[in-house]
């Protein structure tokens, strides 16, 4: 009698992302597994759209059903080389299996992929990674909080010290908006753009934040603080299984004063529980960093985050980390860019950056 042998074993294949039902079904995965936000082929396409970054993936599968699935960007630049990330301009992706030894197939399979596309590194920013990759929890936390069941409660919720600035704010004639149309996106470029630039930080296209709103719909969009009819703090927030991820937000010199910021993260929080939201994605910050401290402030607890990445051989591993001291007196000179020539310039250098 012949020994039994497994009808189908698990593949792994790259996903055609111009598939609606391909694309349907990768989407009904990342819900039934939990995914975040950055799994989803939304993501991908809009990174794709906005600054160029071609959407892929990998898939895992067994019987005709999905066991995993490792979203990528191929990302490539003049200055930063060529990689394949998952996912790119985000905080989390990875991996979205089951188990370990799918997410070994599919590190396997992108180390060949990476190959074949002349990128020297894969990067992984969460899941599991295969053993002779490199990994560290030591760089970046998260920080995510339960939001409160009314307005009172939220404020309340807040540490002392953090909640006398968000007081100081509510006695203040400020103006909040929420919305996605050109009025919101152009307010929120003008602020992000001055924001970054005074940070050293080389600004995003437009056209990427463009691409984000267009494609999660209501489930994306823009609060905007502002004093005297202009605009000095805004947010455009995603709405993922329950959370709300403040992504990209910034204020201008005059917020600070004004703790726009404060009062656009707690008009946030109230806002996205009206829209059903359960916790709050404070997102992520470099470990020991200001923003880490910041946010701490606020009562949320730091998380560290699982990192990976392979570099094929012979090749040096890619360096995009502005901390690093290779960037500090590029950092200085961009500070000092009169923000026409930033915003001219930036775009054109952060379409590497993811």
């Amino acid at each position: 009698m012949n020994a039994p042998f497994p009808l189908s074993a698990e593949t792994v294949s790259q996903v055609d992302l111009r598939d609606p039902s391909e694309i349907a079904r990768i989407e009904s995965f990342v819900a039934e597994m939990g995914g975040t936000v950055f799994h989803r082929p939304k993501w991908l396409r809009a990174i794709e759209r906005g600054t160029g970054q071609k959407a892929a993936g990998l898939v895992a599968e067994k019987c005709g059903s999905l066991t995993g699935w490792l979203p990528l960007n191929e990302v490539h630049s003049p200055l930063f080389g060529r990689a394949l990330v998952s996912s790119g301009f985000a905080v989390g992706g990875g991996p979205l299996v089951s188990n370990s030894k799918t997410a070994e197939r599919l590190c396997l399979a992108a180390e060949e992929l990476a190959m074949r596309k002349s990128c020297s590194e894969v990067e992984l920013r969460g899941g599991d990674a295969p053993a002779h990759w490199r990994s560290w929890e030591d760089s970046h936390c998260g920080f995510v909080r339960d939001l409160a069941v009314d307005d009172e409660t939220q404020l309340a919720d807040i540490p002392r010290k953090q909640r006398a600035e968000i007081r100081k704010s509510l006695a203040l004639d400020l103006e909040v908006s929420v919305g996605s149309g050109e009025s919101d996106c152009a307010a929120h470029y003008a602020v992000y753009c001055e924001s970054v630039r005074n940070l050293g930080t080389p600004v995003f296209p437009r056209a990427l934040f463009d691409a984000v709103l267009d494609e999660f719909g209501d489930h994306a969009d823009i609060l905007t603080i502002r004093h005297e009819g202009v605009p000095i703090a805004s947010v455009l927030s995603l709405y993922h299984g329950g959370d709300v991820l403040p992504y990209w937000g910034g204020g201008i010199f005059a917020a600070r004063q004004l703790r726009a910021n404060e009062r656009m993260y707690f008009e946030l929080m109230l806002h996205a529980r009206k829209k059903g939201c359960e916790r709050f994605d404070f997102g992520r910050s470099k470990t020991g960093s200001g923003p880490f401290s910041y946010k701490k402030n606020w009562g949320f607890e730091p998380e560290p985050l699982r990192y990976s990445s392979w570099t094929a051989p012979g090749q040096a591993p890619r360096n995009i980390n502005p901390n690093n001291d290779a960037y500090s007196a590029k950092i200085d000179i961009w500070k000092r860019l009169p923000l026409p020539i930033a915003n001219f310039v930036g775009p054109l250098i952060s379409k590497g950056l993811a």
